[in-house]
């Protein structure tokens, strides 16, 4: 059965908005930009692409189910929303420092829930791309299951992260447990969630063909991450006093991306 059979519309615009990543546009968005001085605006953005979100999605793809995560997007941040409208000055400072950590903790929970009742999040994304037939298969399953638990670990990284910046640093703003780590954790999962299903489908084809499972590819899962050391590099060398560690990022990164990408090719030609 195709996607059409099931009412529910196809096409790039389609295939973008069921997509859990964009499902977690607005969590991302609030988290990096969440600080002092910046709560109304950061979660007047995250509930604006929430809603937009939402509209979208059941605009586009007549047939959507409802899903989880976009309920919980529109009911987090509207709540939050208000409870800034009518916090003292007192509270909005508490907001202000913590609320990066709280809605980080709230998307880990809502991603390990989600598992703990064996409906992961990212299932009900997955479902509207596969044939039914596939629903119930130990391969789709595990998939999402890796994928949700990728996510849950990026954003409670992130949470650790800002408490450890908050709590122990005093520094809300301090560029690696503000920004680097989260950010890094972020990516990790964004792009755990675009190579994993390739390497799992690769996987199920070679297990049905009666051959082993070869090595898992994880030059192709590092290259970006690699990269990301440059730009960090660039960073570190214009925001922090330790010139040295921002040039042997530099370095490190410029290295380990082109051996990842010969190593990366090495595999796809494998």
């Amino acid at each position: 059965m195709t996607t059409e059979a099931h009412g529910t519309a196809t096409g790039p615009v389609s295939g973008f908005l069921d997509n859990p990543v964009v499902g977690m546009a607005p969590w991302i968005i609030f988290s990096l930009l969440v600080g002092p001085g910046r709560f109304e605006l950061a979660v007047g953005l995250a509930l604006a692409a929430a809603v937009a979100l939402v509209a979208l999605t059941h605009l586009v793809n007549r047939g959507s189910s409802w899903k989880l995560l976009e309920l919980a997007d529109v009911v987090f941040f509207a709540a939050m929303a208000v409870i800034g409208a009518l916090a003292s000055a007192g509270t909005l400072r508490w907001l202000e420092t913590y609320a990066g950590e709280v809605a980080n903790i709230a998307l880990a929970v809502i991603a390990f829930g989600s598992m703990a009742v064996r409906m992961p999040f990212t299932l009900q994304y997955a479902r509207e791309k596969v044939d039914p037939a596939l629903w119930h298969t130990r391969g789709f399953l595990r998939t999402n299951y890796m994928i949700t638990g990728a996510w849950g670990i990026a954003f409670l990284v992130a949470a650790l992260a800002g408490a450890f910046g908050d709590l122990v640093l005093h520094n809300p703003n301090n560029i690696w447990t503000g920004w680097i780590v989260q950010v890094l954790a972020i990516v990790a999962a964004v792009k755990f969630t675009v190579w994993y299903p390739d390497v799992a489908r690769a996987r199920a084809i070679r297990e049905a063909s009666g051959q082993p499972p070869g090595p898992t590819p994880w030059a192709g899962f590092l290259v970006p991450l690699a990269g990301l050391l440059v730009p960090i590099g660039i960073a570190v060398l214009i925001f922090d006093n330790m010139w040295w560690l921002g040039v042997a990022l530099i370095v490190a990164g410029s290295l380990l991306t082109k051996n990842l990408r010969a190593r990366s090719g090495e595999e796809a030609n494998a």
